[in-house]
């Protein structure tokens, strides 16, 4: 499951986390959030990861908030049901819409890295 968004939305450029768990409430294990990644990175890897086994996989993006206001708006937004803001007009989805390709181990470390640069300049 993932979020559709508009081509040139901003939260494209967001890190990403997956989050696998169960696909039914009978499940007996919490869920296990990897990444950050980016997003067609984090897109494949659920990919390949759920193709052959029953699982769930959430591919989601990561809002850095920081500071206190920004975190319990945050919060706020979502105990209302809204997004982040308002161009951000998506669905969710079931299932992922095309095939991506599973990246290298080398490949989502330098994604990693660009992450962490992008994070640390903004």
């Amino acid at each position: 499951m993932t979020l559709e968004l508009p081509a040139d939305s901003p939260v494209l450029e967001l890190p990403w986390v997956i989050t696998f768990g169960p696909l039914d409430d009978e499940g007996e294990w919490e869920p296990v959030v990897c990444g950050p990644y980016e997003r067609v990175h984090a897109l494949a890897l659920a990919q390949a990861v759920v193709a052959d086994v029953e699982l769930m996989a959430v591919v989601e993006p990561i809002v850095l908030a920081v500071s206190v206001e920004e975190i319990r708006d945050e919060i706020a937004a979502a105990q209302r049901g809204l997004t982040e803001t308002p161009e951000e007009e998506y669905a969710e989805t079931v299932g992922v819409p095309e095939t991506y390709q599973t990246p290298s181990p080398q490949e989502v470390r330098a994604g990693v890295a660009r992450i962490a640069a992008k994070l640390a300049a903004g």
